[in-house]
């Protein structure tokens, strides 16, 4: 049997509730994702899909690094003002909402992590992505650009 301290059941209990068991983690499937800017370029993207409610609600959380040419699509049923918040993401992203036919809205860059400020769409979305911090600048994206993914009607 196992004897606890005061000080060391506290110790645990944060611990636990600071680092996730892996099986409360959810997964995500991965597909090809494209950028399209005004001027004719193309970059390509491979994103995870955040589909579900829960997907959503853990998005890139707990993750300590995103390589450049990665990202996370989350995906609503309608358009809707969306708002995202970066509770125990360890990155810095940049945030690009989206018409449902891929068209950006608008581009929340360099958001820092860990934070719970609120960061909105400029009215109504049907998608969000998010990718490494500093991709829209470095790669000329920007509002009215176009997201081409198969999940988006813009295809």
């Amino acid at each position: 049997m196992q004897t606890w301290t005061r000080r060391g059941l506290l110790a645990a209990v944060l611990l636990a509730a600071a680092v996730p068991a892996a099986a409360q983690l959810v997964g995500f499937a991965t597909s090809p994702l494209t950028i399209e800017t005004a001027d004719g370029r193309r970059h390509a993207f491979t994103v995870e899909l955040a589909l579900t409610d829960r997907q959503q609600m853990q998005g890139l959380m707990y993750r300590r690094s995103l390589a450049p040419d990665r990202g996370m699509l989350f995906v609503y049923e309608r358009d809707q003002p969306i708002a995202m918040w970066m509770k125990n993401t360890y990155i810095p992203l940049d945030m690009l909402f989206l018409e449902a036919d891929g068209r950006i809205i608008n581009i929340i860059a360099d958001v820092p992590p860990q934070t719970l400020d609120s960061r909105p769409s400029e009215g109504p979305a049907r998608a969000a992505l998010e990718l490494p911090a500093g991709t829209a600048a470095r790669l000329g994206i920007r509002p009215g650009d176009r997201v081409v993914h198969e999940r988006l009607a813009g295809r």
